[in-house]
């Protein structure tokens, strides 16, 4: 998973050859005819940064060459700190621009283990950083997705200088939004983030256990081992422990940010995409810092920034996935971070100054809005009931919605055969090409008989919805655990079905995710599943459509349908789901409507 100022548009990033690496320092010239900066840049290389208990972190600094003390702005990433062309822009706007890599991460000592020391470094690093000679005191932090990371921790452990950060697609749990969701391994993420992360852990433990000149006298010469390769163990031990601990108990609770958002005093600029990972973090860092923080000017000091994107690169054209938004939805990552932070550390008076807390793009219009809060005060939270008569199996069936309550209706059925499970199209994923995220089509599923599908008829006008999705499901399972999803797609008069937004509920965690509580096959629970956010214009002729089945694979982990812990598990159970929609068991999906 790289950093989303690199994800979000290719258009702002340019890296300097390695050789540059090399040099303690330099002076890079001001390329005033093409950005117009204020300031040639000087920059040290491979500065170490000592922590508190004595691991050696590395840094790249690049300031303004000139006289006088300037705010600073830090980025600690895991993803190799080198990155000039942030680093220059940045500084010759007149900060002074700190690069790190995070502990065990490339040039950076110590061992990498995610969120462990990530409060502990974060303060020892803004700490330093404020007390740099060309410093003014004040320090500033970006970054996205494991970098907005360690902006949350650092920020959590309060560090005395730290005015303002920029964290854009991160979460606000590490536990539920980050590896599980509502009980379900978000499996796709934690695993090729893993592999991504590795290749450096990898290289690193390689090059210690490198022994040649032990080696070299073993006989035949063709025995020669050429290197000692780390186990999958001594490359990420995290992984293993997040797959035991597959409920919110106390070894998530060391890292919980939203336990601390009280405590916080830092002015923060949210950033999050409609169809990123993390979104359901970003929103909520939002929400509870403007409504928790531990001051009135951090409080005061809260902004969300949502567009349509998701965790990888957006074209200059603004495509993701299958759908082009227009140029407009582009975000120029670089003077973003500026203008934030010429607001929250200058004091600058720009749009964060004087205009509205939240700035949302409305997706089926394609254009950006300024709202007030999130979610919208004018909210109508309206009601589409589940019905079907034959049943409501695949884009065949006759499922439909409506705001009418249902009376006497039979349930649906169908089986969930883990072997073979609903694949993923798209949607809310990270990391890598292999499986782009995004809005794309859903049609390649609809044939499919363990997949439930409720319309609305064609729109007669537009409806926006805009603002968090919920789900709520009468449902009884013939296994002792079982999973149940949705997703709303919003369905073109030629077909075409766009993802919007997805859930999911594991059926042992539908009550809570920190205590299991087993369901007795054949009993009919209610499920609450949460679909997140979204901002979206159905359009008239257009249909509003739930897709109802019990796994999206492999966003998240099959669940085997036994009951028995992940860990370990390879036991697999066919389970017949029924779901009910009739007077005692009103299903129902419940939409934020925007009044128009």
């Amino acid at each position: 998973m790289r950093p989303a100022k690199e994800t979000m548009t290719r258009t702002i990033m340019r890296r300097i050859p390695a050789v540059l690496t090399l040099l303690s320092s330099l002076v890079i010239p001001s390329p005033a005819a093409s950005f117009g900066e204020e300031y040639q840049v000087h920059v040290q290389a491979g500065v170490p940064v000592r922590m508190r208990d004595g691991v050696t972190l590395m840094a790249d600094i690049y300031r303004p060459a000139a006289p006088g003390k300037f705010p600073v702005l830090l980025e600690r990433t895991p993803y190799n700190r080198r990155d000039a062309a942030t680093g220059t822009f940045l500084a010759s706007r007149g900060y002074v621009v700190v690069l790190q890599d995070t502990r065990g991460r490339f040039d950076s000592g110590g061992e990498f283990y995610p969120f462990r020391y990530e409060s502990q470094d974060g303060y020892d690093t803004v700490e330093w950083a404020a007390s740099l000679d060309y410093s003014d005191g004040q320090v500033g932090m970006f970054g996205g997705s494991y970098v907005g990371a360690t902006q949350m921790l650092a920020a959590m452990a309060k560090p005395p200088h730290l005015v303002a950060i920029f964290p854009y697609v991160t979460a606000s749990e590490y536990y539920d939004g980050w590896t599980y969701q509502s009980g379900a391994l978000m499996q796709w993420f934690v695993s090729s983030w893993t592999t991504g992360l590795a290749l450096d852990t990898l290289q690193r433990k390689t090059s210690v256990r490198s022994r040649p000149k032990e080696w070299v006298e073993q006989m035949p010469l063709e025995t020669y081992p050429l290197l000692s390769p780390a186990t999958a163990t001594d490359l990420a031990p995290y992984f293993r422990d997040w797959i035991e601990h597959e409920r919110g108990d106390d070894y998530w609770r060391q890292w919980k940010i939203s336990d601390h958002y009280h405590e916080m005093t830092v002015k923060a600029l949210h950033s999050g995409g409609w169809h990123d990972i993390f979104l359901k973090g970003s929103i909520a860092n939002f929400i509870e810092m403007r409504r928790k923080a531990a001051t009135q000017g951090a409080r005061n000091g809260q902004r969300l920034l949502v567009g349509p994107w998701a965790h990888a690169a957006t074209s200059p054209e603004g495509k993701i996935g299958d759908v082009v938004f227009g140029k407009d939805a582009v975000l120029d990552m670089n003077q973003t971070i500026l203008k934030w932070h010429d607001f929250a550390l200058k004091g600058q008076t720009n749009e964060y100054a004087s205009g509205a807390p939240v700035r949302i793009f409305i997706m089926g219009d394609n254009v950006w809005r300024d709202e007030q809060e999130f979610p919208l005060a004018r909210t109508r939270y309206t009601r589409y009931f589940l019905h079907s008569s034959r049943g409501a199996n695949s884009v065949a069936g006759d499922g439909f919605l409506s705001f009418e309550a249902p009376a006497a209706e039979r349930p649906d059925t169908y089986e969930y055969e883990p072997r073979n499970p609903l694949p993923t199209i798209g949607g809310r994923l990270c990391c890598g090409p292999a499986l782009p995220p995004g809005p794309f089509d859903q049609r390649p599923n609809e044939s499919r008989s363990d997949l439930l599908v409720f319309s609305t008829p064609p729109l007669a006008r537009d409806i926006e919805v805009t603002g968090f999705v919920t789900a709520e499901l009468y449902a009884a399972s013939s296994a002792r655990d079982t999973d149940f999803t949705a997703m709303l797609v919003d369905v073109e008069p030629n077909g075409y079905a766009r993802f919007l937004t997805d859930g999911i509920v594991r059926a042992r965690y539908r009550n809570s995710m920190e205590q299991g509580d087993p369901i007795i096959p054949g009993t009919i629970y209610k499920y609450t599943i949460d679909l997140w956010a979204t901002s979206n214009v159905f359009k008239a002729g257009h249909r509003i459509r739930l897709y109802i089945s019990s796994s999206n694979f492999p966003r998240f982990d099959r669940n085997l349908n036994t009951g028995e812990p992940i860990l370990g598990a390879t036991r697999m159970e066919k389970a017949r789901q029924i779901v009910y929609h009739d007077a005692g068991h009103p299903s129902v999906l419940i939409l934020p409507i925007i009044p128009r």
